[in-house]
């Protein structure tokens, strides 16, 4: 019978790690962290750029605040930031043979470890004049990143925040007459002195389910959409991610604590 309740207990054990007010200020730092390197990056992002200059540019600006990239080295990853191009979904390894050309639309995904914290966000930018379905592909995909963003409050269930990620996105959909494709393999999650923590935050899902969001959590929301299939390739580097009918993905990434106030993105720049 003991064992019965132990497992019980268990069961109902919340899996995301609760923070102090102060851990999530010290997480807000590393967040202003990504923020400034992701601003600098966006403006760099230009036709004849390589996405190893990106790179070199990102590292750079990561320790000269006296932080960490928090992905160089991850699990062998080779580089300081993801920078995933056209039918890229994520974890594209940058290369100095990668040139940045006009119409190009790169996806940046940034991390950075400050005072043993970790910070996570990314972009979709567009490079020169892209067209006007990539640029809706953007926003759509901006858009459901905001809508789980605001779904992120106290007294809510995980998955309300992936129903809202999904709805927004079918939203966009019809809209603008596109079936976007909605990729499930690859999700937000917990985050805090390590990058990748409990739980797995799916981008589509019924809501009411999973752990209950209390104040001093701390989730990634990051929705990926593609202009076509949500199907997915992996390439043979075991890193990069790209769309299994070549069509352009767009990947948007912040980190949000949950407080009594609602919630607070971490890895938002000062001036937004």
């Amino acid at each position: 019978m003991k064992e019965f309740h132990i497992l019980r207990l268990l069961r109902r054990r919340n899996p995301i790690e609760i923070k102090t007010p102060g851990e999530l200020d010290a997480m807000r730092a590393a967040g202003l962290v990504v923020a400034k390197t992701l601003t600098l990056l966006s403006e760099a992002a230009k036709p004849g750029v390589s996405t190893a200059d990106l790179d070199e540019l990102a590292e750079q600006t990561i320790r000269d605040a006296d932080a960490v990239p928090s992905f160089l080295g991850y699990h062998g990853f080779p580089a300081s930031i993801c920078a995933s191009v056209n039918d890229q979904i994520v974890h594209g390894i940058p290369a100095k043979t990668t040139v940045l050309a006009e119409g190009d639309l790169i996806s940046i995904d940034c991390g950075a470890i400050l005072d043993g914290w970790h910070g996570d966000s990314a972009v979709t930018l567009a490079v020169g004049e892209i067209s006007e379905a990539d640029e809706a592909l953007s926003e759509a995909t901006k858009a459901a990143m905001w809508a789980g963003v605001k779904a992120a409050v106290a007294g809510a269930k995980l998955t309300d925040i992936s129903f809202a990620v999904q709805s927004s996105a079918d939203r966009s959909s019809a809209a603008d007459g596109v079936e976007y494709g909605q990729i499930v393999e690859y999700g937000g999650h917990g985050i805090g002195r390590e990058m990748h923590m409990d739980p797995f935050l799916p981008n589509v899902g019924k809501p009411g389910k999973g752990p209950r969001l209390e104040v001093g959590m701390a989730l990634a929301i990051e929705p990926m959409l593609t202009g076509g299939s949500n199907e997915t390739i992996e390439l043979e580097d075991g890193w990069t991610v790209i769309t299994a009918d070549g069509s352009r993905a767009a990947h948007w990434e912040h980190t949000v604590a949950i407080t009594a106030d609602g919630p607070r993105v971490l890895t938002l720049a000062e001036s937004s």
